[in-house]
């Protein structure tokens, strides 16, 4: 290997071993269970279109689909406002979705609610495109008063968790560690 890609591994390496987890495997695991429970009570007769928001919302959407024993449709749509970055920027689309929602009922998933603007444009494009029902489910909701839009909750929530940069159940730290099964918090941050 190269002597860079050592040293970023070990850098990324040490963030990971300095972290505090915040929630468990566990944890995070009932939270899906809760959400999964939720979201058939309120959808399992309504042929949802679920959408995944690319590339946060993948760990959430794999984990919580699997939980759902009706029919739904999922597609993906990709809107960022990070692009590898700990502090938000303008909204960037990168991938609209292609299944129409033109009359459905439709789901957007998506890993964290922090400041909520790129979840609230997502939701407002829903609207847009004649969705009939818009709804939105997180695994975590973050606890401040920092909102986009005043009072802004999603309709399905796993957890809340404090006001922290977080990463994993796919959340990034600079584009790495999504793919772990707990929630963490840099120490600093």
């Amino acid at each position: 290997m190269h002597e860079e890609t050592l040293s970023e591994i070990k850098r990324i390496n040490q963030v990971l071993e300095e972290a505090d987890c915040l929630v468990s495997e566990q944890q995070v695991a009932a939270a899906f269970d809760r959400m999964a429970a939720e979201v058939t009570r309120q959808l399992k007769g309504a042929r949802p279109v679920v959408y995944c928001v690319m590339n946060g919302g993948l760990f959430t959407t794999s984990e919580l689909v699997k939980r759902l024993h009706f029919p739904l449709e999922m597609d993906y749509l990709h809107a960022t406002r990070y692009r590898r970055q700990i502090k938000g920027g303008d909204l960037h689309w990168r991938v609209e979705p292609e299944v129409t929602m033109k009359g459905r009922s439709v789901l957007i998933v998506d890993d964290i609610l922090d400041e909520g603007a790129t979840l609230a444009a997502i939701l407002d494009h829903c609207r847009e495109q004649g969705a009939s029902q818009v709804l939105c489910a997180v695994l975590v909701d973050k606890k401040h008063n920092r909102k986009a839009v005043e009072g802004f909750k999603a309709d399905f929530t796993g957890l809340e968790v404090e006001d922290r940069y977080l990463f994993g159940c796919g959340m990034d730290y600079q584009g790495y560690l999504r793919n772990l099964p707990a929630i963490y918090a840099p120490k600093g941050l």
